[in-house]
């Protein structure tokens, strides 16, 4: 086990690599004369005058070849320095690192609940393939993926910050403030995680082990969570770093529905006013969050199931 940790921790650096290389290549795929839209987005005119548009190219570094622009960005970001906003002309960590802590907080929360709704559910719908309670399950986790998150939160805000205002609609700082949010942002995870479960339970009631549990006079019930449930547990605790990454990277429509300042809703302003630093350091950290949750998810996957720890041995 410390072999494979060993194994995942030397990999972080090249992943941060290949990460960097993407986030600073994929907005200068896009096609659009960077340079051209700050300027626009400051003064308003359609046509500036060339000499200003060149001075803001020299001012950014933006009149180099990439080359010369990916060895100063990343030479910069190996000092810890992650640039100057162009929008704000703020250092990029002052806006960055406090909008980090506010979607690990809303995405840790969101997937904590999701846990707890959609593991129980699984367990119990695993009981009686086709019952009332596996049906209903299998109705709600379609749904529960179906419906997009701006049509769920939208609906929640009407349902309980307009019809019935018992929550606020918009804001972050407060318990009631992130109720409709987390709600809105779980119910993804909760879906797939109750589908999971049901069917990894499912599977392993079927085994031998069970059968020789059963025998001995173990009730259905101890049967049930300790050698389903717990087995399925294994299986979504490995899964549980992509959820955070892709609830992370995802929480954009959240955010700004809900007016959370988070990192999701910093990414959706600078896309709109051509921030690029603020742009490759939004993205790379997501992509190194995510890399270090499934590193954690692993491992503790790995310490819930005695077998697949031995077969790392």
């Amino acid at each position: 086990m410390t072999a494979l940790v060993a194994r995942r921790l030397l990999a972080l650096p090249l992943v941060a690599v290949a990460a960097a290389v993407l986030v600073f290549l994929l907005p200068r795929f896009s096609g659009q004369d960077t340079a051209l839209a700050i300027l626009r987005s400051r003064t308003g005119e359609s046509d500036p005058d060339p000499a200003v548009l060149a001075a803001l190219r020299e001012q950014y570094g933006l009149d180099g070849s990439w080359w010369d622009q990916f060895t100063g960005w990343a030479g910069a970001l190996l000092r810890g320095d992650l640039g100057i906003s162009w929008t704000s002309r703020t250092p990029v960590s002052g806006l960055l690192w406090p909008a980090l802590g506010v979607s690990l907080t809303l995405t840790v929360a969101a997937l904590v609940l999701a846990a707890l709704v959609g593991i129980p559910l699984g367990v119990r719908a695993a009981r009686r393939p086709g019952g009332r309670l596996d049906r209903i399950l299998t109705t709600g986790s379609v749904l529960g993926v179906a419906i997009p998150e701006f049509v769920l939160g939208t609906a929640l805000v009407l349902a309980f910050a307009v019809t019935v205002p018992v929550l606020p609609a918009t804001g972050w700082g407060d318990v009631d403030q992130a109720v409709l949010p987390v709600l809105t942002l779980a119910a993804f995870p909760a879906a797939l995680a109750a589908q999971l479960v049901r069917a990894e339970t499912v599977d392993a009631l079927t085994r031998p082990h069970v059968a020789v549990a059963r025998s001995k006079g173990i009730s259905d019930g101890r049967v049930l969570w300790r050698h389903g449930g717990r087995l399925a547990l294994t299986s979504v605790t490995s899964l549980s770093g992509l959820f955070l990454g892709g609830l992370l990277g995802g929480s954009v429509v959240v955010e700004v529905l809900f007016a959370i300042p988070g990192l999701g809703r910093l990414l959706y302003d600078a896309v709109l006013g051509q921030d690029l630093p603020v742009v490759q350091a939004g993205l790379l950290a997501i992509v190194l969050v995510a890399a270090v949750a499934g590193i954690l998810a692993e491992l503790l996957a790995l310490a819930l199931d005695p077998v697949a720890r031995s077969a790392v041995r």
